[in-house]
């Protein structure tokens, strides 16, 4: 009886599919042309999103979390002194963990506890990128996890590769047509997926040096910002 059940639901579920199928075939029985239109744009970057993290081990919690406590204050009144807007830093919570030395057929020692927490700060001017490097090192902050480049400029960009894709997804449709003696009768569908731009990670490490110089790196940075766009004409 179980089994009966379940081959009548895949058949019905294999008609459903099928029926589907039919209507979207449907849909499109016209004389028709597909189009895909892609667009790509290198910009400078011009701010950094860094993600910088301190981990403090220690024999008691309360110790790694003091610790731990302290790197951060310390380093967001670095910030703050450097004129970063806290509007512009985002500070995660403590995450504390019991470390234990685990040994085969004997109980798991207790050794110490694990504190980190992460710091996010989005830095608008690029000139400004290495001091709050070497500001994170000295105060106590000891992984850098990555620096992001992007534009300040991303919405205006994102628009203007938008347009792009349009104008590659028009020309290519009215080349294709006039190639094969064909004539365009309007857009019957647009399908759009927004892209989101590449912005390149300059830097990912554990540091445990004072200061570095990351200058050459993301001066020079860029970001690139692609868009695609699916449409579909009728052909007369």
């Amino acid at each position: 009886m179980k089994s009966s059940i379940i081959a009548a639901l895949i058949s019905g579920l294999i008609a459903s599919t099928s029926m589907v199928g039919t209507a979207q075939a449907a849909d499109v029985d016209f004389p028709h042309l597909n189009t895909i239109g892609t667009s790509q744009l290198t910009v400078t970057a011009d701010m950094a999103e860094v993600n910088v993290e301190v981990v403090i081990k220690a024999k008691t919690a309360q110790d790694a979390k003091r610790e731990s406590d302290k790197a951060v204050a310390n380093f967001l009144a670095r910030l703050e002194k450097a004129g970063i807007d806290k509007a512009l830093i985002q500070s995660a919570n403590i995450n504390l963990q019991p470390q234990y030395h685990y040994q085969k057929d004997k109980p798991n020692q207790l050794i110490g506890y694990s504190a980190n927490r992460r710091i996010t700060v989005t830095v608008m001017d690029l000139a400004k990128l290495n001091n709050i490097l070497d500001s994170a090192l000295e105060q106590g902050i000891n992984r850098i996890n990555n620096i992001a480049l992007k534009s300040s400029k991303e919405t205006e960009y994102v628009e203007q590769a938008r347009m792009a894709a349009i104008k590659d997804a028009q020309q290519k449709a009215k080349m294709l047509a006039e190639g094969f003696g064909e004539k365009l009768d309007g857009v019957w569908e647009i399908s759009y997926f927004e892209q989101r731009p590449i912005q390149p990670v300059m830097l990912r490490m554990n540091s445990e040096a004072k200061s570095f110089d990351a200058a050459p790196s993301y001066q020079q940075g860029k970001v690139t910002i692609q868009d695609r766009v699916e449409v579909t004409y009728r052909l007369k």
